[in-house]
């Protein structure tokens, strides 16, 4: 047997088709019959063909990563970017941001680069790799209504997807979802419940999609008879979600319906209800956002509203790859609609 790597000419004869269009196949060339497509992809199974990355990328001018950028508006602190990144990995949303990218780009043999932009350095290196065409463009996920590195992104002109709407308005494309129907969803089912002293936990209210999920639900509770809603700002996370409930407890006692902004905050309000000696649902009803795991594996299984974050994610890739590609210019915006899915707990 040969330990030569197989060629472009060995897939080829496995084909029964030019080197050529071997050639065009390998590099994404669009004009090529799907059926011919197929014989070559089946030819490069059989042989184990591997193309030379850097060859290929001579041809197609193309790096074939992109960027996976995370980004907050921290500060130059060590301590506060490591519990960045930490918090960043245990973010079961975050898990499911790059299952939906990773795969869009898996089958066109295309790469994520993680990178984290905490501070004004990290911030630099995104612009840096990506003028040096070490990836072909960037998809950001923002944690912060005050990150400045979309705008620098935009300004540089470097070919950018962001997950969810700015906080301020940059020429940049965006998948988002319809976040102000999601809080009307949770609102409409407190209420065929018979909840009578509704209450929200929200996300940090700088967000967009936070004060998006407040005005749906509060906009609905209004229209029903509900006009003064108490509110408590959380901050997405598990311990944000038990301080909020317990002010919320605190000042609205009665309360008998909860809508929280995320799955996390939703299941620490169940956790601080259990110890108040609160029945879920039966005292309280507990309605969640983003129908992550944790939503699955909340006691009880938690009824929550839909984001469907693996496919948004797959959105932004495919987005990205049409600006790399030159098929689209014009920035655009790509809105997914929410849907409610009914568990245990409301």
């Amino acid at each position: 047997m040969s330990n030569q790597a197989p060629t472009l000419e060995d897939v080829a004869r496995e084909a029964g088709v030019s080197r050529a269009t071997v050639s065009r196949v390998v590099n994404g060339v669009r004009n090529v019959d799907p059926a011919i497509q197929k014989l070559v992809h089946r030819a490069i199974e059989r042989t184990g063909y591997a193309p030379n990355r850097a060859a290929r990328s001579l041809v197609t001018r193309r790096a074939e990563t992109v960027a996976l950028v995370v980004s907050g508006a921290g500060d130059l602190s060590q301590e506060t970017q490591e519990a960045f990144v930490a918090r960043a990995f245990a973010d079961p949303f975050f898990g499911r941001v790059v299952s939906g990218i990773v795969g869009f780009l898996r089958p066109r043999c295309m790469y994520p680069v993680l990178m984290f932009a905490e501070s004004p350095e990290d911030r630099q290196e995104v612009l840096t790799y990506l003028r040096q065409g070490r990836a072909d463009g960037a998809l950001v996920v923002s944690t912060h209504a005050d990150d400045p590195l979309p705008a620098l992104l935009a300004e540089a002109k470097l070919p950018t997807v962001l997950f969810a709407r700015p906080a301020r308005e940059v020429p940049l494309s965006y998948v988002d979802l319809d976040h102000r129907h999601g809080g009307r969803l949770a609102a409409e089912h407190l209420l065929a419940r018979g909840c009578r002293r509704p209450a929200t936990v929200t996300g940090p209210l700088a967000l967009p999609a936070s004060r998006e999920r407040l005005a749906g639900f509060r906009d609905t509770l209004a229209d029903n008879g509900h006009p003064h809603v108490p509110v408590a700002e959380g901050g997405f996370t598990v311990d944000s979600g038990v301080a909020a409930m317990e002010r919320l407890l605190a000042e609205q006692p009665g309360v008998d319906g909860v809508f929280a902004a995320n799955d996390l905050m939703a299941q620490g309000i169940c956790q601080l209800l259990r110890e108040r000696g609160r029945r879920v649902p039966e005292d309280v009803a507990v309605i969640g956002f983003d129908d992550s795991g944790v939503a699955r594996s909340c006691t009880p299984p938690l009824t929550t509203v839909r984001q469907p974050v693996e496919q948004m994610a797959a959105e932004m890739a495919r987005l990205l790859d049409e600006l790399v590609r030159q098929n689209r210019t014009d920035p655009t915006r790509v809105l997914f609609e929410p849907e409610l899915v009914v568990r245990e707990t409301a």
